[in-house]
């Protein structure tokens, strides 16, 4: 029972951030045009795929596509939201208050699924549907400029895009390492 609680008590709290996470991006969606409005919002979509997994582990359910999503898009994007918060810092010497709250809250994401991992129940075919995911993402934030921008950051777009690139690399292999070969726990 205190293990259900506790999983209610953090789908509360990714619901919450979820939400505002969509709210952060209203703006940038209302620019996009309809067909590309899907792929824009990664983070919000990140901790919607973990709440779905929360939600599944409260009813003592699980699904392994979900997880592969939830882990792969949490850690990738709460390490690069961390990473551009943390180049806009260095690079104009300080930040607002809601960029501090990105970085703590992004963090946490890919804390909790790297946390929560070895509770997953992901097969090879999960991961790689995931890692088509978060590769597929690359396109359209580089190629389409669904990507969140930072107005600072602009003249460096191409080193970030090369980051990018070889952060998804690294999570995939984080999670193949973590997710198919790690012992898993019970819920």
């Amino acid at each position: 029972m205190r293990l259900r609680s506790s999983l209610i008590a953090l789908f509360i709290v990714n619901v919450l951030g979820t939400i505002y996470g969509y709210y952060w991006y209203k703006s940038q969606l209302i620019e996009t045009p309809s067909w590309l409005r899907i792929v824009v919002p990664d983070s919000p979509t990140a901790s919607l795929f973990f709440c779905f997994v929360l939600l599944l582990w409260i009813f003592r359910k699980q699904n392994g596509l979900i997880e592969a999503l939830a882990y792969v898009s949490l850690v990738k994007y709460g390490i690069w939201a961390v990473a551009m918060n943390g180049a806009v810092l260095y690079i104009d010497g300080g930040l607002d208050k809601i960029a501090y709250m990105l970085i703590f809250s992004h963090g946490c994401m890919a804390l909790q699924a790297i946390l929560y991992a070895p509770m997953f129940k992901v097969k090879r075919w999960h991961l790689a549907l995931a890692s088509i995911w978060i590769l597929q993402d690359l396109i359209f934030d580089y190629v389409f400029g669904t990507m969140p921008t930072y107005h600072m950051l602009g003249f460096y777009i191409d080193w970030i895009a090369l980051f990018t690139f070889w952060l998804s690399i690294f999570v995939i292999l984080i999670a193949y390492f973590q997710l198919i070969f790690k012992n898993r726990a019970s819920i």
